[in-house]
């Protein structure tokens, strides 16, 4: 006589736990391979920090400057 009889629900529960474990996995690798490339990328993104970005920031062209032809003292 068999002590230990597995029922059909715990069949079951497992397969359904093999398969979440699976996804999770599929997750955590697809997070670890985006993270590998932004390192990989380095410089050419930029971080919202809450500083302005210079990247976005238009150009302005540069004043003409005017040489005082005499002192004001």
């Amino acid at each position: 006589m068999v002590l230990k009889t597995e029922h059909e629900i715990h069949g079951r529960r497992r397969s359904r736990n093999v398969g979440l474990g699976v996804v999770l996995i599929g997750f955590v690798a697809l997070v670890f391979a985006l993270t590998v490339v932004k390192v990989q990328q380095g410089g050419l993104m930029e971080a919202y920090d809450h500083q302005p970005r210079v990247s976005l920031t238009p150009v302005e062209p540069l004043a003409p400057r005017t040489i005082p032809l005499e002192d004001p003292q």
